[in-house]
């Protein structure tokens, strides 16, 4: 990405240019075999650890089934595949897709002209009807749809290794209160409490997933919706605090610049007894063969009246001189939305899929438990990156890093420098 309040140089493509909604309105795409041998389609993601590559596999798949060449081009690292992705789009030379967080990552794309939107397609698919608010709220701007969301991923989950669990006498916790009891135990066992992997994305969630937990959706919304000091200064935001800091002490030396998947590994390996991650976390255990109520278990942990925090992936479709590419990028939007698509693409990711009309029995109970709380309005707390912009999410992020690392910060002072964050627009 840029850095922090830069701004992508003014960028403007050839009059000529159109919307994917333009070519839907003009093009009759999907009865044409002749063209199926100019479907290629170049792909920018950074899905590389086990559960992710095997996800991914499965839109590469489906579209080669419809006639099309997926070249993959994965890189590892978020922040490292978005800068390749948006660098070509700015240069001249796009992908035909590009993988971003749902949230505000492509705001400066959209304002410099430079991605199709795809909101013809989303109004003939009827897609506006079947994703959940927050999540159609953050993929459209100025009243249009700019990026497709593939899934739903939930943020707060605590996963366990449920053989960790029975050799402590400890059955799976329900508030965070209940928590820091069995992490006691299982340290006393000579076992890593809490898997985690120390980098400040990480460090962001796990506090995320704290002030969820203890403060529910309303403190949610009045830090990170409202921005709201008076909130970050209240009781109930430095009782989060406090809980955040006595994790420290349940953490292994090891943690510091661990990757998200190797911590995931200690818990399906039972050398730790818990992880808190998103459900994207799921995908490894899948891929270790483990099962979701068997060698492992999941939950959301909360006290004041639940929250699911929603976030997950978009696919953005960068404007392009080609015919054929617009062609393409509009049959992978629709491939991706197909309810088989999302259910098998879904189940190997460890998300849920983001249409609420898509039937969800046949995935693991942790999908089904996700899947309930997305479709119910007082759960949905919609994710960080929704509700701020890569400014503000990355100064609270430091401002969070820096408090986990340093014991003698106070809570004060954190939430002081927390305050001050907010406001880096």
């Amino acid at each position: 990405m840029t850095s922090k309040g830069a701004r992508l140089a003014p960028h403007r493509t050839a009059t000529n240019l159109v919307t994917l909604g333009a070519a839907l309105a003009g093009v009759a795409l999907w009865a044409a075999p002749a063209v199926a041998q100019a479907n290629k389609a170049e792909v920018i993601h950074w899905w590389t650890s086990g559960g992710e590559s095997a996800a991914v596999k499965v839109f590469a798949e489906q579209f080669a089934k419809a006639g099309g060449t997926w070249v993959d081009t994965a890189i590892a690292g978020g922040a490292n595949a978005r800068t390749a992705a948006i660098n070509r789009t700015v240069g001249g030379t796009p992908p035909t897709m590009m993988q971003f967080n749902t949230g505000k990552q492509f705001d400066e794309l959209v304002e410099n002209d430079l991605l199709n939107d795809v909101d013809a397609i989303a109004t003939e698919q009827k897609w506006k009807d079947k994703i959940p608010g927050p999540i159609l709220a953050a993929t459209t701007r100025n009243g249009k749809m700019f990026a497709v969301p593939v899934n739903i991923h939930g943020q707060n989950w605590l996963f366990y290794n449920t053989e960790v669990l029975k050799k402590v006498g400890a059955e799976e916790p329900k508030t965070w209160d209940d928590l820091i009891p069995i992490l006691d135990k299982i340290k006393a066992a000579g076992l890593i409490p809490l898997a985690f992997s120390g980098q400040k994305t990480w460090e962001r969630n796990l506090f995320n997933a704290v002030l969820i937990g203890q403060g529910g959706p309303e403190l949610w919304q009045a830090v990170y919706g409202k921005k709201d000091p008076a909130a970050v200064k209240s009781a109930a935001f430095k009782n989060v605090a406090e809980t955040y800091a006595k994790l420290r002490g349940y953490v292994d030396p090891g943690a510091p610049g661990r990757n998200w998947n190797d911590a995931s590994a200690l818990v399906i390996q039972g050398k730790a007894g818990f992880q808190v991650n998103g459900d994207w976390a799921k995908g490894e255990f899948i891929a270790a063969g483990q099962t979701a109520g068997k060698e492992y278990g999941c939950t959301i942990l909360s006290k004041a009246g639940g929250g699911y925090v929603m976030g997950g992936d978009v696919f953005a479709f960068p404007k392009t001189k080609d015919p054929n590419q617009l062609k393409t990028q509009i049959m992978l939007a629709k491939l991706m939305l197909e309810p088989e698509t999302q259910i098998a693409f879904n189940t190997k990711k460890g998300s849920i899929p983001v249409r609420t009309d898509v039937d969800v029995s046949s995935m693991d109970i942790c999908a089904q438990k996700g899947a309930k709380m997305a479709a119910d309005k007082a759960q949905q707390a919609p994710a960080m990156e929704l509700l701020t912009p890569p400014s503000v999410t990355g100064a609270v992020e430091d401002v969070i890093s820096s408090f986990w690392n340093t014991p003698a910060q106070s809570t004060d002072q954190f939430a002081d420098k927390f305050a001050a964050a907010l406001k880096q627009i």
